[in-house]
This record gives C-alpha cells, sequence and structure tokens, in this order.
C-alpha cells in the first residue's frame, strides 16, 4: 500500500507498532504511515519513545497523532475522543490512491470508528466513522 493509517486506541496499539515495524526495518517499503491513537492520560501513550523515533527517522513518511480523554496542561494535541474531524483531517482520503486503514482497540472504539466485530475471526459490516466519511470495507482492517 502507498500508505495505511493505524487507528488504535490503549493496548489495541500492539498489532500497530508490529506493522510499522514491519514497514521501517524494510528499505525497499517506502509505505506512509500515519498513527492516530487515543488514551486516558499521556503516562498511558504505549511505545510513546518508539512512535518519537519513527517520526525524526521518517519524518516524510510517519506522523503521529494523540488523543487524550485526561489530557495534561498545555496539552497540544487531541482532546476527548477520536472524532471524525481528527481522522478527515489526518488519514488519507478514501480515493487517495492505494491504501489501508488498521483499527484496534476496545469495543467503543470499535463500534464509533469501524462498526464492532462479530467475532475475532469475523470482522463484521464497516460502519462509524470510516464508513461516514467514504472508505470501503475493502480499505479496513479490524485487528
Amino acid at each position: 500500500h502507498e500508505h495505511i493509517a493505524l487507528i488504535a486506541g490503549g493496548t489495541g496499539i500492539t498489532p500497530m507498532y508490529q506493522v510499522a515495524r514491519a514497514i521501517f526495518k524494510n528499505p525497499e517499503d517506502k509505505t506512509k504511515v500515519t498513527l492516530v491513537f487515543g488514551n486516558v492520560s499521556e503516562e498511558d501513550i504505549l511505545l510513546k519513545k518508539e512512535w518519537e523515533d519513527l517520526e525524526r527517522k521518517f519524518p516524510q513518511r510517519f506522523r503521529a497523532f494523540y488523543v487524550l480523554d485526561n489530557p495534561p496542561e498545555g496539552w497540544q494535541q487531541g482532546k476527548g475522543f477520536i472524532t471524525k474531524d481528527l481522522l478527515k483531517t489526518t488519514l488519507p482520503g478514501p480515493k487517495d490512491g492505494n491504501i489501508k486503514l488498521f483499527v484496534c482497540g476496545p469495543p467503543g472504539l470499535y463500534k464509533a470508528v469501524a462498526g464492532p466485530k462479530k467475532s475475532p475471526a469475523e470482522k463484521g459490516e464497516l460502519t462509524g466513522i470510516l464508513s461516514e466519511l467514504g472508505y470501503t470495507q475493502d480499505q479496513v482492517y479490524k485487528f
């Protein structure tokens, strides 16, 4: 894919980090990666140092956006939940070429962003924000 987006909440970051590491470890891979990561507090941002290292090493190919329920004083990124406006402005558009969006997190995140999973093996219908923004079932993978 030319561009992938990783939309995660809390410990849902685990498969996202595995995908990003595989991409950036391969010098032949030129995929752009956007991360949107929701947490309760700044201390809850798993792998923050590793994400910051990727931003420094690959500034043209990797961007991370953080959203916190309880941001500290002076927090400059997202507050509250991952919203339609945030995703519309940070993700590659549904018609922006060969793209893929990955979603992983708690049930509330799935429901709001991409629709609930039916089971671990059955991903379920694409609904929620990503459907509203025009993405297709084939463009979204729910871990």
